[in-house]
């Protein structure tokens, strides 16, 4: 007879009976509690949906400025709930477009910012005192925030009630993307600074969307995705500790994003064992009072490492059992990724088509109806604890090898989403994982694209984008920029909080590439770790 497991690896039995579950029935209802409360495995509003649905946000930014705008105001009036910003790579790396690492780049696989006239031409015509923004940035977090504040504060509006998330994730990028600049101290030090800032400054902004995404594009399972995701978690909040910010000054403002796979009942567990995990650790380990210290509130995006160019309308199910898997699993915001994106950024109508996506499980499918449907499930309550507990087998080996930075740093962490992504693609090659289109139910036309024409940037967009730039330095006052700089790099070398100093050279028209140099000649660049 043949074995069955989860993508994890965790065995799956024929029948799932009562003496499966984690503690005995009639011990259920202590062991779960109730929703909007610890250990929030039911969720972290007691009525999740039946008061309002998940915030739907569709990724976009391309190109320029003007083009990012022009998708973000067609999404918004088709019903999108939050605006999300894809960056390029030069503007996540902290370089303006004319910079020779540029070359090529430019607005490709997001939109080309590197100063206060770019931000501004992004949000024209968008009130950011009414709309939520979520910035997919890492590195660069602290400029593109201070970007965005500067550009708000000239509509008029209040530091105070701005809403949206940024990703300042730099931890994840060492281990899954490669889009750092600073090594892990001082990258740390970016981050934890935002967070006393916006505790101060922005509290209703999230200073930090700690990500397991990226981690699970990167080839992990479900259970490295917990584990290194709260891993980080844990060495942000340990950074933040020891700056001497009382936990319950900032935890409540930490976030979180997970990548919504394939394997349904995994997944929905996933989010599940999530919420049990990080209440625990931030109440045992760091004595939280406040709840709201002990919640995972959550982005989620379906799996981009699941699409395929084969056969690109199987991605439209896909991308719908993968939305489903994140309701039911309890998210609070939501990406759904376009049919066309295995092969280009995504068209209008492919967007269009993913965000609708949401709406009927939102509108016509009835799974809002009750919190946390699937609670109680022998199958689904046996997922939950087990990835629980694996997860935290993990936390366990990386705190015994001396913390995440140490498990970074010896390529610990790495390695095993290399071996987790080896043993997955050998497990498609040979057939025991089946992607329709690819290894079974292929055909001649497989590879045949989609009807609509496949987005595409034009290389002028690169020149407009250098262009704009020079004319910004050309137009700025020299002197006031310089001393901001000079400011800026002082208070790297102190323990001034670098994001007022960011704000101001921000404000002094300092650009992105100008900023990054300041603090890369203070903290210099992390060497990467190689495997090989």
């Amino acid at each position: 007879m043949t074995d069955f497991y989860t993508r994890s690896g965790i065995p799956v039995k024929e029948t799932y009976r009562p003496e499966d579950l984690p503690v005995p029935p009639s011990e259920m209802p202590e062991y779960l509690g109730e929703p909007g409360k610890f250990p929030f495995t039911r969720g972290v509003q007691k009525d999740m949906y039946r008061g309002r649905a998940w915030t739907m946000r569709q990724y976009a930014g391309f190109g320029t400025p003007e083009e990012s705008n022009k998708r973000y105001h067609y999404l918004l009036s088709q019903g999108t709930m939050g605006l999300s910003v894809a960056f390029d790579l030069p503007t996540q790396l902290g370089y303006d477009p004319d910079h020779v690492r540029s070359k090529g780049e430019v607005g490709k696989v997001g939109v080309s910012i590197s100063n206060l006239d770019d931000m501004r031409i992004l949000f024209k015509g968008i009130d950011l005192s009414k709309v939520s923004t979520s910035m997919t940035i890492n590195a660069t977090a602290s400029i593109l925030l201070s970007l965005y504040i500067a550009v708000a504060e000239e509509q008029g509006a209040k530091v105070s009630d701005l809403r949206g998330t940024v990703q300042n994730d730099t931890l994840k990028e060492y281990v899954a993307r490669g889009n750092y600049i600073y090594p892990p101290t001082g990258a740390l030090r970016i981050t934890t600074d935002m967070f006393a800032w916006c505790s101060q400054n922005m509290p209703k902004w999230n200073p930090i969307s700690i990500s397991g995404y990226h981690i699970r594009e990167a080839g992990s399972t479900a259970v490295q995705e917990l584990a290194f995701t709260f891993a980080n978690g844990i060495a942000y909040t340990e950074a933040a500790v020891k700056k001497g910010l009382p936990v319950d000054t900032f935890a409540g403002q930490l976030s979180f994003f997970f990548n919504v796979h394939n394997d349904f009942f995994e997944e929905i567990a996933k989010f599940r064992a999530a919420r049990r995990i990080w209440a625990r650790i931030m109440k045992e380990r760091f004595g939280a009072k406040d709840p709201r210290s002990c919640m995972v509130r959550f982005h989620s995006q379906t799996a981009g490492s699941t699409l395929t160019a084969q056969q690109p309308y199987n991605n439209v199910v896909r991308v719908t059992l993968q939305a489903l898997a994140s309701v039911l699993g309890g998210t609070q915001s939501l990406h759904t990724n376009s049919l066309d994106e295995a092969l280009s950024l995504p068209t209008e109508s492919a967007a269009r088509l993913a965000l609708r996506t949401q709406q009927i499980i939102a509108s016509e499918s009835n799974a809002t109806q009750t919190v946390d449907p699937l609670a109680g499930s022998w199958y689904v309550e046996n997922l939950t604890a087990e990835l629980e507990k694996r997860a935290f087998a993990y936390l366990e080996e990386i705190e015994r090898q001396g913390g995440t930075i140490r498990c970074i740093e010896s390529g610990y962490i790495q390695n095993e989403i290399s071996s987790a992504a080896y043993a997955d693609q050998q497990r498609i090659d040979d057939g025991r994982v089946k992607v329709v289109g690819v290894n079974c139910f292929a055909d001649a036309a497989g590879t045949a694209s989609v009807s609509a024409e496949l987005l595409k940037i034009p290389p002028e967009l690169e020149r407009a984008s250098v262009d704009r730039v020079r004319a910004y330095r050309a137009k700025r006052s020299d002197g006031a920029t310089r001393d901001a700089l000079r400011a800026l790099a002082d208070a790297a070398g102190s323990d001034v909080n670098l994001q007022g100093a960011i704000l101001s050279a921000v404000k002094a028209g300092a650009t992105l590439g100008e900023i990054a140099d300041a603090m890369r000649a203070v903290f210099g660049l992390y060497q990467e770790y190689s495997g090989f």
